[in-house]
């Protein structure tokens, strides 16, 4: 299938450093693509460039059959695109009842219990982001993304800062979702749980990119695995 979305040919400058010279991304339903690249590559500041955060000096954004010289994430993401950045996305005064009875108020349809049940959250409704550990954060967060069912979903480190119990539960979350058709593009460092969830790899490296294919193409591509996942096969 065709990408849904795709950030073309970015670059950004901040002052005389130049951070990306024409680095393309892009997320294709039913495929979950990963973004590899040391700190400072460029991954976030692509992905933030994309959904309009941040001025870039040049890029084209195609989403859903629709090309965009200026994004914002206003605009993509009432075409069905959902961003989860590697800060907190719940308002730290609100409750997740709160969040999720705001959305299906946005949806015109009741809330989604299901998703709740999937993510195990229940138990979590009446708390607010500051009384949630990190990995119920990112729980949390999914399970709104499992109740909007949107059409592309883009994540900056996901498995961030998260227990390996609740890893299992996103990683099947975000998997479950591409199954279901969602375009799933995800950025972060924690090779060993991406790899295993990704279809795609993209890896990014002296601020453009490069499509590596497959998890298996990746490992076995000399450059990266030398450069970036080093002798034993991860990042470490």
């Amino acid at each position: 299938m065709n990408p849904i979305f795709v950030a073309d040919s970015f670059g950004k400058s901040f002052g005389r450093t130049e951070v990306l010279t024409a680095a393309t991304a892009w997320a294709t339903p039913g495929t979950v693509t990963v973004l590899f690249g040391r700190n400072g590559s460029g991954k976030s500041t692509l992905i933030k460039a994309a959904l309009g955060l941040i001025r870039a000096d040049y890029g084209l954004v195609k989403f859903d059959g629709e090309a965009y010289l200026k994004p914002t994430l206003s605009r993509l993401a009432r075409r069905g695109l959902m961003y989860l950045p590697d800060r907190p996305l719940l308002s730290r005064r609100k409750t997740l009842r709160w969040h999720h009875r705001l959305l299906a108020l946005q949806l015109r349809k009741a809330p989604d219990v299901g998703a709740l049940s999937t993510m195990e959250v229940e138990s979590l409704l009446d708390q607010t982001e500051s009384q949630m550990s990190g990995g119920e954060k990112r729980r949390a967060e999914l399970s709104l993304a499992l109740a909007r069912r949107p059409l592309c979903l883009i994540a900056d480190e996901p498995m961030a800062g998260i227990a390996p119990a609740d890893r299992e539960m996103v990683s099947a979350a975000i998997r479950g979702l591409a199954v279901d058709g969602c375009a799933v593009l995800l950025t972060g460092h924690d090779v060993d749980d991406l790899m295993t969830l990704s279809d795609d790899v993209v890896w990014m490296v002296g601020g453009t990119t490069h499509w590596l294919g497959s998890p298996a193409s990746a490992r076995d591509h000399f450059q990266f695995r030398q450069e970036y996942l080093g002798p034993r096969g991860y990042s470490g």
